[in-house]
Order: C-alpha cells, then structure tokens, then sequence
C-alpha cells in the first residue's frame, strides 16, 4: 500500500502496486491496462499527475513517466499539452474493420465494399493478357526499372483525381494502406506523433499501433480538419505529419474546401510537416477539387489507391512522392513487398491506358447513385451526412443513444454498421453516429431489407 495519506483526497485512479515486481514501470503499466480493460478506468477518464501517483505510491516521477509512456505507446492513453493525461475513447476498440469472413445472418452494411457489377472490363483485358504467347511473364517478380510506362498509366490516372505530378515521382505499392504503412515506417520512429481527424480511417490506426507512433486528433470545423487547430497541434503537440481524407472523408463522408486544402498544404510548408494525403475516393468525384499535394508538392506524398475506384481485389496503389521522401518510402515498400505483382500492375496499367477505368468508374458511379437514393428515401426523416455518389454515409443517431450501442442492437436486428467508436482517434469523444456502406449489400434488394430493418430501430429510438 501507499505510505502517503490520500485516504480523502479525490483521484480518478489509486492503483496497489507490489513494488516486488520487477520493473515497477511494467507492473504498473499492466495495471493500468487491466483497469481499462475490466472497466474500471472508462474512456475519456483523465488520470491523476504523474507527480500526484509518484506521491501517491512513493515512487520516482521517472517510473511514472516511463509506465504512462508505454501505456501511450499502445494507444491506452493519450496526452494533452496542458489538459493532462486521458484514457483513450479507441483503447478497447476494434480498428479491424474487414472481417476473415463475412458475417454470418448478416446484412453487410459495415465494410466499404464497392459494388461487384462493373467488373466485366477487367475480365476482358486480363483474358486478352493471358491469351499472349508471352504470359508467363506476368507471374515472375517485377523490377521497377521495367514499370516506365505503367508509370505514365499511374500519371494519368493521378491526373484524373485532381493532381498533376511526373513519373519520377511514382512508386507502385500493393495497395493505400500498404503505402500507409511504409510511409511512416520510414518517416517516423517509435514515438512520434502524426496528426489526423478525430475520426479517422482505422487502417492508419492499425499501422499506427504496429510501429508504435500516436496519432494526435485535430479538432474539426464545420465537418473539415481546422487549420487553427492543426497549427496549434504543430506548435504544442510535436507532430511530425498529417494524414487527410480530403475527399469523401472516411467515415464522416465530408469533402474538405478548397481553401482549407491551400491553408493546410501552407501550414504543412511552415511547419515543415510531411503530409499523407489519402485519394481512396477522389476518383468517384465527376470533377475532383485540386489536391492537397498540389499547393504543397515537396511536403506531401500523394496516395491513389484502385480499390474502392475500380476493384479492391487488384491490390495496387501508385503514390506520387517528392524527392526528399521517396528514397526511404522506396526502401520501406521494399522491405515490406519486395514487389508488387507484375500482373496486377499490367492489368492495372492497361485498363487505365485504353480508358476502360473510365467505365469501370462511371459504373460504379451509377450504382451509387442508385443506392443512394434508396437510402434517402429510408433515412430522410433523419441526418445521413455523404452524397449520391459515395459509397458510405455517415448516420447522426437520434436521442442519447451512442454508435456501440447502435452497432450492436443492429447486428442483433440482422444489419452490420460500424460505429463511431471504431474509428475515434486518442482521447477524442466519438460522435453519437454510424457508418453505412451502402454499396456492400450484394443487391439492391438486401440493401433494402437492410434499410428497413434500421429505419425500424430508428423509429422506435425517438
């Protein structure tokens, strides 16, 4: 027990430690985690001063720290320059979103799945590459001094989603979060803080986590990451970069504004930050806003990704990435690929050269819309952020009900959604909402059963 007196004194946690467990710091920080975890400590609850429990359990500030900074590390906590220490609203929350197989009883509403009927241009070309005499190539190992004209198919989709860059910029990876996870491998230690929205796409949660960096969550605007905020996360909070969605944001299906992208690319330049702009849905934009990368093209590593905009199954993403970032993101693509697959880079390559992604855009496109005006005709009586041409939307629950709570009482309706919680980011509060995929139902009659089942649950919450 403590030999201090803090019988009366009000602290949000009093752990018993036995200080026969070598290191302290370890035993101290598995406390911490079984109070998470058990519920003792709840999301959002700040902690006492590390100097208050080094009082408190008569031990040096030194062990304080170290115990808090591994609980950081992990992603249990999360610091705030002069608000204190808080238990993480994402400590316990589940950021794998695509389940080993699809959910059982289920109407798959959770998943950003696009739909599978436009697919038939890709058939097309990959029968017509296997029918060459030479297709045992396209199974070997790809060398990137051989993709220069894969390179010019990468430029002109880039082109297409709203920046204009040069081959030498190009780096081929097997999919967005695949470039993600080399970027700030190689980019950042142990340690370090990149900033992000406050609800944020879990696949950068998880990379985040695997390489032990933190993410720090910038307040929002009016739907957009706030530019006064982000520079007071660049003065205060010693970040290193910027992750953005800047179009179709995921989850909350918002588009930033052109001026807050030149006031962010600005901030980026002043600051000296690396920005990782994720264009997962900039291609289903009819006439995409310029990216950010274009008011900040040596500070940004531009990420185009083919899964949601022609086929998640084709695993291949091109960023585009200045000069001073692309030799160490080339080493981590490396380490983490050796390569991409040669017949996924061709497949890619061809469909994009002989315009017949326009196609496979445009379909994808329509079924959006399609689905889309189902769902607002389901969810009009309620706030159901995102448009007709987005694959997901972003549903503001009535009442007091959080996004957990909502999850679960719809999966035991039938329907899978994903709350807020699961994408919240360090000690931000989640919102009271949900995200639909509206493209992941298999028909349009499933989506409708799923809607109806939800447009239930809604009614009987107000």
């Amino acid at each position: 027990m403590p030999i201090n007196s803090f019988e009366n004194y009000p602290m949000s946690w009093k752990p018993t430690i036995d200080k026969n467990q070598k290191p302290i710091y370890k035993a101290l920080a598995r406390q911490l985690y079984q109070d998470i975890v058990n519920g003792v400590l709840l999301p959002g609850t700040r902690l006492p001063s590390q100097r208050e429990l080094a009082d408190f359990l008569d031990l040096n500030l030194s062990t304080i720290s170290k115990a808090f900074k591994m609980c950081e590390l992990k992603g249990l906590l999360s610091a705030a320059v002069g608000s204190g220490t808080f238990v993480s609203y994402d400590a316990l929350s589940n950021a794998y979103l695509l389940e080993d197989a699809k959910p059982k009883h289920l109407i798959e509403m959770g998943a950003t799945l696009p739909d599978n009927a436009s697919y038939e241009p890709l058939l097309l070309q990959l029968k017509s590459m296997l029918q060459e005499t030479d297709y045992a190539k396209w199974f070997g190992y790809g060398r990137a001094g051989e993709s220069l004209w894969q390179k010019d198919a990468a430029i002109k989709l880039i082109r297409r989603s709203g920046l204009e860059t040069t081959v030498d910029r190009i780096l081929l990876a097997n999919g967005g979060q695949n470039v993600i996870a080399a970027t700030l491998a190689s980019l950042c230690k142990p340690g370090d803080r990149i900033g992000a929205d406050p609800h944020t796409y879990p696949g950068l949660k998880t990379a985040a986590a695997m390489l032990s960096i933190q993410i720090v969550p910038i307040k929002s605007e009016n739907n957009e990451m706030s530019p006064t905020a982000l520079e007071y996360a660049c003065k205060n909070d010693n970040i290193k970069g910027i992750y953005l969605i800047p179009d179709y944001h995921n989850p909350t299906a918002s588009t930033m504004s052109v001026e807050n992208r030149k006031r962010i690319a600005a901030l980026a330049k002043q600051y000296n930050q690396f920005v990782i702009e994720d264009a997962a849905y900039s291609l289903q934009c009819e006439k995409p806003l310029p990216a950010v990368a274009s008011f900040a093209p040596e500070r940004a590593i531009y990420i185009a990704s083919l899964s949601k905009s022609i086929a998640p199954g084709l695993r291949l993403a091109y960023a585009a990435v200045p000069d001073p970032f692309k030799e160490p993101i080339s080493k981590a693509l490396y380490n983490l690929n050796v390569s991409v697959s040669p017949l996924f880079a061709e497949l890619a390559a061809r469909t994009i050269v002989s315009n017949q992604f326009e196609s496979l855009i445009h379909g994808h496109r329509e079924q959006a819309i399609r689905r889309n005006q189902v769902v607002n005709r389901y969810l009009a009586d309620y706030t159901c952020l995102g448009v007709e041409t987005g694959i997901f939307r972003w549903l503001l629950l009535p009442g007091m009900i959080s996004g957990a709570e909502f999850e679960r009482l719809a999966a035991q309706q039938g329907v899978q959604v994903y709350a807020a919680d699961r994408f919240v980011v360090g000690n931000s509060s989640p919102e009271r909402a949900v995200r639909i995929a509206v493209c992941a139902p298999e028909t349009l009659e499933e989506l409708e059963e799923g809607l109806r089942i939800l447009q239930r649950l809604l009614q009987e919450l107000t």
